[in-house]
């Protein structure tokens, strides 16, 4: 009997974890089609990959088009290249929420977006305040199964400069080894290992909705919890 193959979406395919998602699924035998939602086009081409360009501020224009059995949300910014607060909102939370609003009405069954390590929706702190909004409004939405990943510190070399965050980097690697205990929570996470996580969540039963970087190495290392 032939297998069937999937389709997933993946939104955010141009950004550090999303790229390497994106790599993935395309050499991924399970999956006949990736349709990638993005507001401007990005030099990768493949026989299963399907694009679709446009405003990802308002999905709903895409709503034909947004049909799959796995969609993966690798959407975020940055303080520095969205230093406006409203806009920053619609970004990080609007986006995949919409995204999940979207992915249950047309009957998706597996939903997974990325987070952040101390997301909490009763936060101070605006970044981690937004991440919580989201992670709560996307649980609401109710898809069967629905995982949200919360890395650390991601490591890897992005496109754009973030100054800040590359100075954080070498702090954490440097003093990695004083990161034991619960503090091992805290240790740099490559994106590589984010990516391979959210593939296996799609395809393996999972109970934890949210799952932290050290269970993402875990995860992606050797598929058990």
């Amino acid at each position: 009997m032939e297998t069937h193959k999937k389709i997933a979406i993946v939104l955010g395919a141009t950004g550090l974890v999303g790229g390497l998602l994106l790599d993935m699924l395309l050499q991924d035998e399970r999956y006949s089609k990736v349709v990638v939602f993005s507001r401007r086009d990005f030099p990768v081409e493949h026989p299963k990959l399907e694009k679709k360009i446009g405003n990802l501020l308002n999905l709903q224009t895409f709503v034909e088009d947004f049909k799959a059995d796995e969609v993966y949300c690798c959407i975020g910014t940055t303080k520095s290249k969205t230093p406006n607060d409203t806009r920053y909102r619609e970004i990080d939370y609007g986006i995949p929420v919409e995204a999940a609003e979207l992915s249950q009405s047309n009957g998706v069954s597996t939903f997974i977006v990325i987070s952040a390590l101390g997301a909490n929706d009763k936060s101070s702190i605006f970044y981690n305040r937004i991440k919580g909004e989201m992670e709560r409004d996307v649980l609401r939405v109710g898809i069967p199964k629905t995982h949200i990943v919360q890395p650390s510190l991601i490591g890897g070399e992005r496109n754009e400069k973030r100054s800040g965050e590359l100075f954080f980097k070498k702090l954490m690697s440097a003093i990695e080894f004083l990161l034991i205990g619960p503090l091992k929570r805290y240790r740099v996470i490559e994106p590589e290992s984010i990516a391979k996580a959210m593939i296996w969540l799609a395809n393996n039963p999972y109970e934890e909705k949210r799952i932290p970087s050290v269970k993402l190495e875990i995860l992606a290392k050797n598929g058990t919890s």
